[in-house]
């Protein structure tokens, strides 16, 4: 059964209600939201492993807090999507606007465009693909996680990050502070491909990639607490 909501004759937190009565259960309704028209806080919130398909451009923080939910959004979005996900998977058909995946734990972040500045900024564990160009700050502070750019990366990649990892196949205006540019190893080729088939994503090849992380000179990193990160 797919559950029908028209923005258009109900209000955002109409919109909440109706999925947060799924939240705790096991349910896998699908949901198809029509008339988003750029509202912001769409689908935040999600505690189910519900199919939601947003017709239309969302404002800000879509996605955000989402667990086990797959949201996809059929357009752009503004700032803050998929902000401190948890699990789950995030689809955005457009554009994405600033600090995309920010502080996210857990789950997939996919932009099959371009996203702006500060994609991943602080980011705890998300994988995030971007299947064109991020913008300047990405990854700042980022500590755990996987960022992925198909496209060119603004300046200031990685600024002050711990233990993301980084793939980018493009060119990089400029790393941040303590990024450095690292040996692409068989593990991350196999690492990288994996993630690129879960995305969705056809054309590119795992050995057109770089790879960046930490240099780690800029906290008290010991080997031993790597599995921490």
């Amino acid at each position: 059964m797919v559950h029908h909501f028209d923005l258009a004759h109900g209000s955002t937190r109409d919109l909440n209600h109706a999925l947060h009565a799924f939240n705790g259960t096991d349910s896998e309704a699908a949901w198809q939201v029509k008339n988003a028209n750029g509202l912001h806080n769409l689908a935040v919130g999600l505690d189910a492993p519900l199919t939601v398909d947003i017709e239309g451009h969302v404002g800000y923080y879509c996605a955000g807090m989402n667990k086990f939910a797959r949201v996809t959004v059929h357009g752009n979005a503004g700032p803050g999507v998929a902000e401190n996900m948890m699990s789950g998977v995030v689809r955005i058909t457009g554009n994405a606007s600033q600090y995309a995946g920010a502080t996210a734990h857990g789950g997939l972040l996919i932009i099959e465009r371009s996203a702006s500045s500060r994609c991943g900024i602080s980011m705890k564990g998300v994988d995030i693909v971007v299947r064109g160009d991020v913008g300047h700050m990405s990854a700042f502070m980022a500590q755990s996680g996987r960022l992925v750019v198909c496209g060119d990366a603004g300046d200031a990649l990685g600024d002050s990050l711990y233990e993301a990892r980084l793939y980018v196949r493009g060119n990089v205006a400029g790393l941040g502070a303590d990024c450095v540019e690292k040996v692409m190893k068989d593990k991350h080729k196999y690492e990288l491909d994996s993630l690129l088939r879960e995305a969705g994503v056809s054309g590119a090849d795992a050995a057109e990639f770089r790879r960046f992380g930490s240099a780690r000179k800029l906290y008290n990193f010991n080997v031993d607490n790597a599995d921490a990160y």
